[in-house]
């Protein structure tokens, strides 16, 4: 009886020291869940047995754990697409399979602790062979708490992104970091907590490192970073019509809504939402979409080979995310830029660009107006409120860009047209053709009363300095002028013309006047005034019209203000990456200081305006019988236009 009851315990010894140096079953990640893993009520809304059918897009990722050759993944995720069970199997995998101590890093003690009880205590509850092979926690040698749970072969430390002392110590073959972006920048004063982590897989030649996270801030992002340095693979669906593959992006989604207010609040209803193919601009349905086929392609496919794989997705493959959902909450994040970047980090699975509390492009896009239609169905050109148009023209070297901008009472705007006259400025063709769209063009309300642009900036910028100030000369007339932006936030955004040369072949061939202006006051100016949310006083007005696009707003918001501690001026301008196009803020910098710079009355534009329209009485001058009065020949009667052209 007594031998018995050794052997027993001998055998009870031997097999727990055996199976932690069993070799594993030749399974992938995937192939265990689908066997071995069920869904827990606390962190699904499916409990079960799992299934990767509903979510195909965790198969790669999955089975490149699995994979020998990748010692590295990396998963940037939106919210709702399964990102932590990508985690909690592949920590079911080692537990099961492939044993190894688990080094599991979250952004704060209190991240790891209710990760512990709401996801990893559940999974291990309701999948047998994990429950077989980690300690019951109310045993009181279980080695089973909160942050700890051991198992043959291993154990599963928890903490925070803080704490050194446990990201620093022993050797540790897996590393996982959930939600990188939300780390500390340091784990006390011993420096990055992800390269303290990875560390301490250095003597194994199995290691393997998971970071996974939901994109914040661009170029401040740690994930992004991460992705950057893999094979860079995005999901992406086969369009029904094409066949061709794109991943869905929130560009692509077209749909309708209407706005109800209710007790002062917006309330928003979505209706016909479709995709549009970027590439044959064919549209299908949501269902349609969720059903195509699917896969990953990679940007950088050559990075397998140094053993890190990324993976990039967006809330719009999900499942559990319909469509409209996704659109509700961007309608409901619009003019609030910390909801807006919730919706663009969590839905639209894409990096925020921190412009501090400068406007951003959807939020601009969003409040572009109608304004009006003729009678023959064409556009109307300006809209009531407008008094006065100028005009700003960035110099390129193979075209001119332009804006013409109205301007109303207090500062008030509205973008009237942006476009682009391709041609090299030292021709004359391309100042013909800005002659007829912007020097000598008439603009017209719907009533049918015209306005001409009262003032031109031209940039002098540039490799055709001299060609610029020669047009502009013969251009006076038409109140075209050139400028020369000077950067400083000290400089004045506007300040009287001066005399400068203009130099053919090393000679003085005349003057023209030149403006100076401090273009860092104008950018200012211009994103307070973005910033204004009710039209009226300094609101910014725009056509929803294809000039006035994604492409427009994205140049007008391309720069931002930052603090260089190591300049003299320390606040500077600079452009945020990706936004290397900033035309669009050159030409609006240069149509508001033209207005700056035009002396008018405009409660007087305003009257002959509505004088012209009958909506004010006409006022006659005071006549005079002198008798040299009457010997003047009568002048031809001028139209109320007329008076008004030749006002300024």
């Amino acid at each position: 009886m007594t031998s018995s009851v050794g052997v027993y315990r001998l055998n009870k010894v031997i097999s727990k020291a055996l199976a932690g140096i069993v070799p594993p079953d030749n399974l992938t990640v995937t192939e265990w869940a689908e066997s071995k893993r069920r869904l827990s009520t606390e962190s699904s809304a499916e409990p079960g047995p799992w299934r990767t059918s509903r979510t195909p897009y965790l198969r790669e990722p999955m089975d490149s754990f699995t994979d020998p050759k990748v010692r590295h993944i990396v998963l940037v995720a939106a919210s709702q697409v399964g990102k932590s069970e990508f985690m909690n199997n592949a920590i079911g995998y080692i537990i099961d399979e492939d044993p190894g101590s688990i080094l599991f890093v979250h952004p704060t003690t209190i991240d790891a602790k209710e990760y512990s009880k709401l996801r990893i205590a559940p999974m291990i509850r309701d999948s047998p062979t994990l429950r077989k092979k980690v300690s019951d926690p109310k045993s009181r040698d279980s080695g089973n708490t909160i942050l700890q749970k051991t198992y043959p072969g291993g154990i599963l430390t928890m903490c925070g992104s803080t704490e050194a002392h446990a990201l620093a110590s022993k050797p540790i073959r897996y590393v996982f970091g959930d939600e990188r972006d939300r780390w500390a920048l340091s784990a006390g004063n011993e420096g990055d907590p992800w390269d303290l982590a990875m560390a301490r897989q250095t003597t194994f030649y199995n290691a393997k490192a998971v970071e996974v996270s939901t994109p914040t801030i661009k170029n401040a992002s740690a994930i992004e970073a991460a992705y950057a340095t893999g094979t860079m693979e995005r999901w992406k669906s086969r369009c029904p019509h094409c066949g061709k593959y794109h991943e869905i992006r929130w560009s692509d989604i077209r749909f309708e809504h209407t706005e109800n207010v209710v007790a002062g609040k917006k309330t928003y209803k979505v209706s016909n939402i479709l995709y549009v193919c970027p590439g044959c601009a064919c549209v299908s349905t949501e269902a349609e979409m969720k059903r195509a086929h699917a896969k990953w392609e990679a940007d950088n496919p050559d990075a397998y080979e140094q053993g890190t794989r990324s993976f990039w997705l967006n809330a719009f493959v999900s499942q559990w995310a319909s469509w409209e959902s996704i659109i509700l909450k961007y309608l409901n994040a619009i003019g609030s830029s910390r909801k807006m970047q919730v919706v663009y980090n969590t839905c639209f699975g894409e990096c925020w660009e921190d412009r501090g509390d400068i406007e951003d492009e959807d939020s601009l896009m969003a409040r572009r107006e109608d304004y009006g239609t003729n009678e023959d169905d064409t556009p109307v050109e300006l809209p009531q409120g407008v008094l006065v148009l100028t005009a700003g023209i960035d110099t390129q070297d193979d075209r001119m860009e332009y804006e013409i901008v109205g301007h109303g009472h207090f500062g008030e705007t509205w973008g009237i047209e942006k476009g682009i006259i391709m041609g090299r400025p030292d021709d004359d063709a391309t100042w013909d053709k800005l002659d007829d769209m912007v020097f000598s063009r008439t603009l017209h309300f719907i009533d049918g009363i015209g306005l001409r642009v009262s003032m031109s900036f031209v940039d002098e910028g540039g490799h055709f300095t001299q060609d610029v100030r020669m047009q502009c000369r013969r251009r006076v007339g038409k109140q075209v002028f050139c400028i020369k932006g000077i950067s400083g936030p000290d400089r004045p955004f506007t300040g009287p013309p001066k005399q400068q040369k203009i130099v053919v072949n090393k000679l003085a061939v005349g003057t023209c006047w030149q403006y100076q202006l401090g273009v860092d006051s104008g950018k200012q100016i211009i994103m307070d005034n973005l910033s204004v949310k009710t039209p009226g006083k300094k609101y910014c007005h725009f056509p929803a019209r294809d000039d006035y696009g994604a492409a427009y707003f994205k140049g007008l918001l391309s720069e931002r203000l930052v603090y260089d501690a190591n300049r003299k001026q320390p606040w500077i301008w600079v452009k945020i990456p990706g936004h290397e196009r900033n035309e669009a803020l050159d030409c609006r910098n240069y149509a508001l200081a033209a207005f700056k710079a035009l002396p008018v009355n405009l409660d007087e534009i305003d009257r002959r305006l509505k004088e012209a329209r009958g909506q004010a009485p006409k006022q006659t001058a005071v006549k005079h019988s002198s008798p040299a009065a009457s010997k003047k020949p009568k002048a031809k009667k001028k139209s109320a236009l007329d008076q008004y052209y030749e006002s300024w």
